[in-house]
């Protein structure tokens, strides 16, 4: 079903984990990519492996923090793949610490990716979107654009541990909602979907020595504690965490056709998980 076909998405963190699994679902559908990773690598893989399924994809690799990146992944849809009609806000990792122990750069950090970015993306996709909304009502055709922040649990109910993570993705929620006020006239669904327990590299279990990536030449630990990680799973009403495709399957419901009058929402997907 190609309900996506000629859309242009543009998937921010889309080399790994949740992610990618919502680049090749949009991609799957239709829609042409394009995919960011922080690393090189796994950008190229993703944007190689929609071009195997028959898709178009472009890889705007980098640090979704950094002065001017908004701009160049904006411009990357416009004048590579001919437009601008899904922005998915996923981008980010956890850098976790008890209040009197999270230092200012661990703060800041945390709101950088999850929240400043996304601000700077919107900011430089406006200008666009006003002019195509313009000229679909020119033409007189009504034409729906998709946003989709990512947000969490710890942002909608807060997560011990998560004081940086929980401040910054509930602030994403605030930003969707007044988004989807400031661009329902330009025919503009901003939609979030908040995860709760989703299996990805963030939230493995943590082994004999606990895993770390590098971001921006900070080495970070990932993962969860085995018993912990059991816990939250038996908390979980439909008994186990989630898949990144799964994930990625609730982002897709508010990229599709059948979502065009439904804005400002916020969606839980943690397989009934309330906190």
């Amino acid at each position: 079903m190609n309900n996506l076909a000629g859309k242009v998405a543009l998937v921010s963190g889309s080399g790994r984990g949740i992610g990618r699994s919502i680049a090749l679902k949009l991609a799957r559908h239709g829609a042409k990519v394009v995919v960011n990773d922080l690393d090189e690598a796994p950008g190229k893989a993703v944007a190689d492996e929609i071009k195997a399924l028959g898709g178009e994809a472009v890889a705007v690799n980098g640090d979704v923090t950094k002065p001017g990146f908004a701009e160049s992944f904006v411009s990357a849809g416009m004048e590579k793949l001919g437009g601008l009609d899904i922005i998915v806000n996923n981008a980010g990792y956890t850098w976790d610490s008890t209040v009197q122990k999270m230092t200012d750069e661990q703060f800041q950090a945390m709101l950088d990716v999850h929240l400043v970015a996304p601000f700077r993306i919107m900011r430089a996709a406006a200008e666009p979107i006003r002019i195509l909304a313009k000229k679909d009502v020119e033409a007189g055709r009504e034409v729906f654009r998709k946003v989709v922040n990512i947000s969490s649990l710890a942002g909608l109910y807060g997560n011990a541990g998560q004081v940086s993570y929980s401040a910054a993705k509930a602030s994403l929620i605030g930003f969707t909602r007044t988004l989807c006020k400031e661009w329902g006239r330009y025919k503009v669904n901003v939609n979030c979907v908040a995860f709760g327990l989703i299996h990805t590299r963030l939230t493995q279990a943590i082994e004999a020595q606990q895993a770390t990536i590098d971001v921006a030449g900070r080495e970070i630990k990932v993962g969860v504690q085995p018993q912990l990680l059991s816990t939250f799973e038996k908390m979980v009403p439909l008994g186990r965490g989630g898949t990144p495709e799964e994930a990625a399957d609730a982002v897709y419901l508010f990229c599709t056709p059948e979502s065009n009058y439904i804005s400002g929402q916020i969606v839980a997907v943690g397989g009934g998980l309330l906190m």
